[in-house]
């Protein structure tokens, strides 16, 4: 089950994004700037996105994250914050983001 954000022209180049491999018990650690964090997106195979995290006060974001939560909780088996989206629609979400941040 995911959710569904607006269509917005999708831009990966403008995110970080490092593949993470759930399935391994030992993952390469990356480091994340000051002033952004990493999230782990997806449905079945999660990747992970190191935004800025003045994401955070944008009203588009916090529903997501809000939705996330009555969803699924807090619990976040990656050890990181997990949002069970599809890949697609929070890139759209990001690109959108980034947009209105230029």
């Amino acid at each position: 089950m995911g959710f569904r954000l607006p269509g917005v022209v999708p831009a990966k180049k403008l995110l970080q994004r490092s593949l993470s491999n759930s399935k391994k018990t030992s993952s390469i650690t990356v480091d994340v700037p000051k002033g952004h964090f990493a999230v782990y997106v997806g449905e079945s195979e999660k990747k992970r996105f190191v935004i800025p995290v003045s994401y955070l006060n944008e009203p588009s974001f916090q529903d997501l994250l809000i939705q996330t939560e009555e969803e699924y909780g807090f619990v976040h088996p990656m050890g990181g914050l997990t949002i069970p989206c599809a890949e697609d629609a929070f890139v759209d979400l990001i690109s959108s983001l980034n947009a209105l941040s230029n």
